[in-house]
Order: C-alpha cells, then structure tokens, then sequence
C-alpha cells in the first residue's frame, strides 16, 4: 500500500501541478481522483475489518494512515492554487471523512503543515 501512495499521489499532484491549460488540469485531477476512489474502496475493506473502522488500522492511526496523511495538507493547498476538489465528499465520502478524523486527532492536529504555508512554498519553489 505505501508504494501504491508514493507512487501514485506524488506523481499526480506533480503532474497537477505542470499542467497547462484548463484540459491537462482537469485530466490530472480526474487521475487523481481515481486514484482515491480505489483507497476509498480499499479504507472500507480495511476498516471494516478491524475495530470501528475510523482509520485504516481500526481504532488508532498506524501506519497507512501517516503514509496518505502526508499528502492531505498538498491536496488542500492544491485545491486552492488550481481550483479544483481532490478529496471530494460525494465521490469519496468514507476518506473524506477519515482524512477530518486524521487532522483533527492530537497525535497529529499540531504537526500537518497549514495550508497557507504550504501554498506560499509553492508558490516560490514549485512554480517556477
């Protein structure tokens, strides 16, 4: 599973991130979406098989939960630079859900990057 986000999301953030024009964009965030919804399939399948389902390892956020947590803040800033919705409610309700639960647990509320910060970086650094 770890291969699978690192090597799906990096590559489909970046290729968000070059796209020119209205077409590419809309075509990476299709992508990129369809990549969430088969891990929304597999956190149902997970989840439902151990404790309440409210991460994937069950009741407490273990390892594939930090493994796709580490892209929510770049999937936010993303959303607000190019205008588009890569974690989207009604095409995945289950990891939108998770992905709340995931920001707003104590173990990790305080270390997700902010948004704003996140895009400022891009701005500099990814833009150019």
């Amino acid at each position: 599973m770890y291969i699978f986000l690192f090597s799906q999301c990096f590559p489909s953030l970046v290729e968000l991130r070059k796209a020119k024009g209205e077409e590419e964009r809309l075509a990476a965030v299709d992508k990129l979406a369809a990549m969430l919804v088969l891990l929304e399939e597999y956190f149902i399948n997970c989840s439902s098989t151990k404790g309440n389902g409210n991460f994937f390892g069950g009741d407490s956020i273990g390892y594939v939960d930090i493994a796709l947590g580490c892209f929510l803040g770049w999937f936010k800033a993303s959303e607000k630079l190019f205008d588009v919705k890569v974690l989207d409610i009604a095409k995945t309700p289950r990891l939108a859900e998770w992905a709340e639960r995931f920001c707003s647990d104590d173990a990790v509320k305080n270390v997700i990057p902010e948004t704003e910060k996140l895009m400022e970086f891009a701005k500099r650094n990814l833009m150019k």
